[in-house]
């Protein structure tokens, strides 16, 4: 098993719930060669004296090189663990989920630590026929796209899922620039959207904003 030794007195933060681990926290990785190369592969993270202290999503290229899953022990991370952290984020927010259903407005449906998913932004425009835009940020969630892409769709009845890259996040994570349809169809590029009473033309692939008209 891929295991992240911290170094002693580094373990603090973890301990009190932050999920990131830095390069510079740790002490050694161990592992066979392979593992200790695998973007995203599920190391168990210990203290000094060989206590444990999470589960994370390693990155082997990235100075956060690994993003806390569970610190519980007994929880595997494992397709049933990825679906349960994505039904309960939409759930979450599932009385807000028929705002997007008004044109113009969007719901963001998971954001990223406070989730549970690191590295994970869902945005849902339900406006017909409506799109779900992703962002996988992190290499953890980025091995985990098939389960977290179903899951989406199962649970929000939207057939179209888009994949945005972020390329300097990506890139200090050592993963590909890409963007395209998950599933479905791909965006429009401008949305007529409304945010605070302003109007303006979203594009859906890049993020980007102009002024509507």
């Amino acid at each position: 098993m891929l295991t992240i030794t911290i170094k002693q007195g580094k373990e603090k933060s973890l301990l009190q719930g932050d999920c990131l681990i830095y390069l510079s926290a740790i002490d050694k990785v161990d592992g066979k060669p392979g593992e200790r190369m695998q973007s995203g592969a599920t190391a168990l993270v210990q203290t000094s004296s060989g206590q444990f202290l999470a589960r994370a999503g390693f990155s082997p290229k990235s100075q956060i090189r690994a993003r806390v899953w569970s610190f519980d022990p007994n929880e595997p991370i494992d397709h049933a663990f990825i679906k349960r952290r994505v039904k309960a984020a939409i759930a979450k927010r599932r009385p807000a989920a028929g705002k997007p259903a008004v044109a113009g407005h969007a719901v963001r449906l998971i954001t990223g630590d406070e989730d549970g998913l690191p590295g994970l932004l869902v945005d849902w425009f339900a406006a017909a026929p409506g799109y779900l835009v992703c962002q996988f940020l992190a290499a953890g969630v980025d091995a985990w796209k098939v389960p977290i892409v179903q899951t989406l769709l199962a649970e929000t009845g939207c057939r179209n899922v888009y994949e945005r890259s972020d390329p300097l996040m990506r890139k200090a994570e050592d993963l590909p620039d890409v963007s395209g349809a998950l599933a479905g169809d791909e965006p429009p590029y401008d949305m007529d959207m409304t945010e605070k009473g302003v109007r303006y033309l979203l594009n859906l692939r890049t993020g980007e904003k102009r002024k509507f008209g």
